[in-house]
């Protein structure tokens, strides 16, 4: 299986970075792992919605140049279906055994994703109705997923 990030913005910060490297390493014994940034938008202070929504278009046409026809593609969305960690294994498991060889995960910038990103995604994926630094949203998701490989394993993992 394939396992593409496509994210919005540089991770600045040297744990973030280190984090992401360590379950990109421990993710390569189940996946082939691909992490892709694109350039993020700066957002002016109390910008309007339209500002907001031009930013996201932006953002969006840069996500969507490494959206394939071919992949399942899953948006982070605070709007998403919210899974246990369990429920996540299962259903990388279930597009693996329905013949799918790649996932593409999503994860937008500070304001969101574009409207046309949630609509070409084939899922949208909640971890929280909580917002979090996308930055961090990176580590937690590959964490996730590394999870969700071991629990398809059947070897031990924190719960």
């Amino acid at each position: 299986m394939k396992i593409t990030v496509v994210s919005v913005g540089k991770i600045k910060e040297k744990y973030l970075r280190d984090a992401i490297a360590e379950y990109s390493k421990r993710l390569g014994r189940y996946c082939r792992l691909e992490l892709i940034e694109v350039a993020d938008e700066k957002t002016p202070d109390r910008a309007s919605q339209t500002v907001e929504d031009q930013i996201r278009q932006k953002e969006g046409e840069r996500i969507a140049r490494y959206l394939r026809e071919d992949a399942y593609v899953i948006a982070l969305a605070i709007q998403g279906k919210m899974l246990s960690s369990e429920e996540f294994a299962e259903k990388i498991g279930n597009l693996g055994v329905s013949g799918c060889s790649h996932i593409i995960f999503v994860i937008g910038g500070s304001i969101g994703l574009d409207e046309k990103i949630l609509r070409r995604a084939d899922y949208q994926l909640s971890f929280s109705r909580m917002t979090f630094p996308h930055q961090l949203m990176r580590v937690i998701l590959l964490e996730q997923i590394y999870r969700g490989y071991r629990i398809l394993a059947g070897e031990p993992y924190h719960k």
